[in-house]
């Protein structure tokens, strides 16, 4: 992994099924959609955001649950619904100002390569489609849904020097 990559980053954007969650979707007996969360990513997130790097949501889907995980953690910037997610880089880039090489994205899936093939820094998490693992600067060693995304924010925090003020705060 380059770490000049992941010194660059200003924005973590994030997919959703497969990344935040393990791919798993679960419908209860009314119809409503129920994702599971790891609140170990959920912390990394906050972390992140601390330090002053934004984190943002590109997904295919739109959910209800998603919102309302993002609202807990102060996510803002959500892209839902995005079939074609090669599309969204100009917008997020004039949103926030910022250029593609100051952006990471995490995937799991073939609709993310357009998107991971674009970005600063491309990122697949340890169980993606094997066709992603061959087109990205990293892996985590975790399982969406398992702490591959606090596994990435750990890696930005550590990188860019954050990562041991970080800690005395907590110890």
């Amino acid at each position: 992994m380059d770490i000049n990559k992941l010194k660059r980053i200003k924005l973590l954007l994030l997919d959703v099924d497969g990344v935040l969650t393990d791919g798993s979707i679960i419908y209860n007996d009314t119809g409503a959609e129920t994702k599971v969360f790891n609140v170990n990513d959920g912390l990394g997130i906050k972390l992140l955001m601390e330090a002053g790097i934004e984190v943002g949501i590109v997904t295919g889907r739109t959910s209800k649950a998603l919102y309302h995980r993002c609202k807990n953690l102060g996510i803002s910037l959500v892209l839902d619904g995005v079939h074609e997610k090669n599309s969204v880089l100009e917008v997020i880039s004039e949103q926030t100002g910022l250029l593609a090489d100051e952006i990471a994205f995490v995937g799991d899936d073939l609709p993310d390569l357009p998107l991971l093939k674009r970005v600063g820094l491309s990122i697949a998490v340890a169980d993606a489609h094997e066709t992603v693992i061959e087109n990205v600067d990293m892996v985590t060693s975790k399982k969406g849904g398992d702490g591959a995304v606090r596994e990435v924010c750990e890696a930005i925090l550590k990188a860019q020097g954050f990562w041991n003020k970080i800690l005395e705060n907590f110890l």
